[in-house]
């Protein structure tokens, strides 16, 4: 099929969509094996549960490294009823659709937690539900001025709405598509330039995104757009989006990145990248102990 578009439609030759779209072959592309335009399950799994009342099942993928820093931030600042359990969903293998998962989240997306320390067990999904839940649980990491705690969720809900833009269009079209198609990766990148300069302007003036007080807001953006400013997702993103050019984002990306929850948080449910990196479940916080025993080992 030839990509030059027909004149008459703008679609490329040969190419006119059906009056009434049917799902009859794959898309193609890396998670063709895992896209379906239906919900509910697809096998009988059950959801592992662990000996604390909140338990987590999820990747370390930026949205799932929101809620595992927080859960770390929690228990950094004291809150022992933050203990947690993580479990490992390795989304491609289909792990999300399991009978278990879906009960726990109908949106088969990653992280979903159930709280086992209400009367009857509570389901939370959606990564920013999640943190605004253990925010208000904990009393932590959400200003409690009026004024500050808006701001906060200002952020939050600005990067729930942003980051489909930079992970499903420009992450998408960039690195996993099938076929690079210009127009999409150029309308895509121009909207992620866009985002990275509306962080960059508003971090010139505030030391965090909701001011002077480090919040849930931050822990939100960070695994997105940091990733972005350090070259850590869509292979060399950073590189060809210019990213280092923001100064004002680097800082507060090294910024959050030094903090101690923050690098334990990134480890948990991470099964890709460097092996020191990785701890695929995490059940106490010895298991980094461990992990780091682990490390000094193979160094010796």
């Amino acid at each position: 099929m030839s990509d030059t578009p027909d004149p008459a439609n703008n679609f490329p030759a040969g190419y006119m969509p059906e009056k009434v779209w049917k799902w009859n072959k794959a898309n193609g592309g890396k998670f063709a094996n895992i896209n379906r335009p239906i919900a509910g399950s697809t096998h009988e799994e059950d959801r592992p549960v662990g000996e604390h009342p909140l338990q987590l099942y999820s990747l370390a993928t930026p949205n799932g490294v929101k809620v595992t820093v927080m859960l770390e931030e929690l228990l950094a600042a004291g809150h022992e009823g933050a203990e947690y359990d993580a479990w490992l969903i390795n989304i491609g293998e289909g792990d999300q659709f399991g009978s278990g998962f879906v009960e726990a989240n109908p949106n088969s997306k990653i992280p979903a937690l159930m709280d086992h320390s209400t009367p009857t067990p509570t389901r939370v999904f959606e990564s920013g539900s999640i943190l605004l839940y253990l925010a208000e649980k904990f009393g932590a990491f959400l200003p409690t001025d009026p004024a500050k705690r808006t701001e906060a969720l200002n952020w939050l809900f600005w990067q729930m709405g942003s980051a489909p833009y930079l992970g499903g269009g420009f992450g998408h079209f960039y690195a996993y598509a099938p076929i690079k198609i210009e127009y999409c990766i150029d309308r895509f990148s121009m909207e992620v330039k866009r985002q990275l300069d509306v962080l960059d302007r508003h971090l010139a003036e505030n030391e965090y995104m909701a001011g002077d007080e480090y919040s849930i807001a931050d822990m939100a953006i960070w695994p997105w757009y940091g990733a972005v400013a350090l070259g850590k997702i869509y292979e060399d993103a950073g590189t060809y989006l210019e990213a280092e050019g923001y100064k004002h984002l680097g800082r507060w990306t090294k910024q959050i990145g030094e903090r101690e929850a923050v690098k334990r948080g990134r480890m948990v449910n991470r099964a890709f990248g460097p092996p020191e990196e990785q701890l695929h479940e995490r059940h106490d916080a010895s298991d980094f102990d461990t992990k780091t025993q682990d490390k000094l080992a193979a160094a010796e």
